[in-house]
């Protein structure tokens, strides 16, 4: 009943990943047809910083989903340390966690520069755009980063159910 239940959940959640795959090859299609009008309306060097701009924005964005999603898991491990938990192990877990964290740290930086790039963007497509045109810019700009985070956050949703379905069959056999 239980692995029953775990297989349903997991039906609809990679229903809901393809939904925001579905969403994700929309959004791509408008980023190209944003592109194509930034390479029309702006100067070469304006184009680039535009094309940096929103290629760094995936990468920030997954980096820091990405760390942070590790980080939670080194602290569910640290959590379920107890008396029994080896020295090694403990030490082990307390060195990823600081490492981490820093990198996370360091990731948010890359993020609060990478919001300033925007602005700098932001400002620059101001002076080719009409109103409306801007306003898609960053309306692709948000969904991008919205579905970056739905994707990530149903992934990590999909693998735990998985682990979880394959932990409880292994306990039946």
């Amino acid at each position: 009943e239980l692995a029953c239940g775990l297989r349903s959940k997991l039906r609809s959640l990679w229903e809901e990943r393809e939904l925001i795959l579905s969403e994700a090859r929309e959004c791509a299609e408008r980023g190209e047809e944003l592109e194509a009008l930034v390479r029309d309306v702006c100067k070469p060097n304006e184009f680039e910083r535009y094309m940096m701009f929103i290629g760094d924005l995936e990468k920030v964005v997954s980096l820091l989903l990405c760390l942070s999603s590790r980080l939670a898991r080194v602290q569910n491990a640290l959590s379920r340390i107890d008396s029994d938990t080896d020295a090694e192990e403990k030490q082990s877990l307390n060195e990823r966690h600081k490492l981490l964290s820093r990198q996370r740290e360091d990731a948010k930086d890359l993020k609060e520069n990478l919001d300033r790039r925007e602005r700098v963007v932001s400002g620059i497509l101001a002076k080719y755009l009409t109103d409306q045109q801007l306003q898609d810019y960053r309306r692709f700009v948000q969904v991008k980063t919205s579905l970056l985070i739905e994707q990530k956050d149903l992934e990590e949703q999909i693998r735990f159910f998985e682990e979880q379905l394959e932990t409880l069959e292994k306990s039946i056999i």
